[in-house]
């Protein structure tokens, strides 16, 4: 889940034998592929378009999140596009980056080189919350990647936070992940993600059974994971350092320069990324369309994927589907 997923570290009083590692979910019509680039190994999830030939479309998730986030949405587009989902560096099933870069930059230098590397471009581009930011550097660096940008919550700078996203922002204080850490080791992950589905849906209750089962699986797994926590800080660290960047690389004069059709999805019980961003955003983003949902939260594509899909449909036929 974007910004979802926050799992915690497991401590123990002597080592205990390695175990398996766990696996990770992979939706029916859905495959996984690794992809290696020299310093930067990148997993990408696959949802194969219906027919040869559909243009490509690649999603990008939040903070906390993984391609799985995307789950929901892709089959949704896949008479109509030809759907990746990348685990960004740190993330996912996508091991850390050599170079430990985890800034807004860094990651949206991960997505070009993918899109390079495989001449995928230029594509229908999807991102959600850290992964919006990431979407809208690379929009503006790159206008020739991407045909059309959607954009669910994007992370983009606000002067005034809510107080609900305020804990994320002090994830990237040093000290803190490892403390939140050390202070919830007796979460149970089920514990875990019924609070991020707290913070992060409109109304919790959307989740069916079976998606709640499959969050609390994919937490375990994350628990096992040595670097999840300095991945979770140092991004939050860099989403705090992009907020505070002014001049021609700063977010919001990002926004203004890019050239791509854009859609805008924001929910009005977001906790994370505010409501009334929605305007702003629409004014920066160059003849930008504007979807408000006022029941969704921080991952409208997950709570609502009809409407969002539907949206995102509009924009792709309006705008070179095929």
């Amino acid at each position: 889940m974007s910004s979802t997923e926050l799992p915690g570290t497991r401590t123990a009083a002597a080592p205990s034998p390695p175990r398996p590692e766990r696996a990770v979910r992979v939706a029916d019509g859905e495959e996984l592929r690794s992809v290696s680039l020299p310093g930067l190994t990148l997993t990408v999830r696959a949802r194969p378009g219906a027919e040869p030939g559909l243009p490509p479309a690649l999603y990008v998730h939040g903070l906390g999140g993984s391609s799985q986030n995307w789950s929901t949405l892709m089959p949704l587009l896949a008479d109509i596009v030809d759907g990746e989902a990348v685990d960004l560096p740190g993330f996912g099933v996508s091991p850390p980056p050599d170079d430990g870069n985890y800034s807004v930059t860094g990651h949206a230098r991960a997505v070009i080189r993918l899109l390079d590397s495989r001449r995928r471009g230029p594509v229908h581009l999807f991102g959600n919350s850290l992964g919006g930011a990431v979407a809208t550097r690379v929009a503006a660096a790159r206008p020739d990647l991407v045909r059309t940008l959607t954009l669910v919550s994007p992370a983009l700078p606000e002067l005034r936070a809510q107080r609900t996203a305020w804990p994320t922002a002090l994830l990237a204080v040093p000290g803190v992940a490892s403390a939140f850490a050390r202070l919830t080791r007796n979460w149970t992950p089920e514990q875990r993600v019924r609070g991020v589905l707290s913070l992060c849906y409109g109304d919790p209750g959307r989740v069916t059974d079976e998606g709640l089962r499959h969050a609390v699986e994919e937490m375990e797994r994350r628990l096992e994971l040595p670097y999840f926590w300095e991945v979770m800080a140092r991004s939050s660290r860099g989403i705090v350092d992009a907020y505070t960047l002014g001049g021609q690389h700063g977010l919001w004069r990002q926004a203004e320069r890019v050239l791509a059709p854009t859609l805008l999805v924001y929910g009005g019980r977001d906790q994370l990324v505010s409501y009334r961003m929605a305007r702003k955003a629409a004014a920066a983003f160059r003849g930008s369309r504007l979807l408000t949902l006022p029941e969704a939260g921080h991952v409208a594509m997950m709570e609502y994927p009809e409407t969002v899909a539907q949206a995102a449909r509009d924009l792709i036929a309006d705008h070179g589907g095929s």
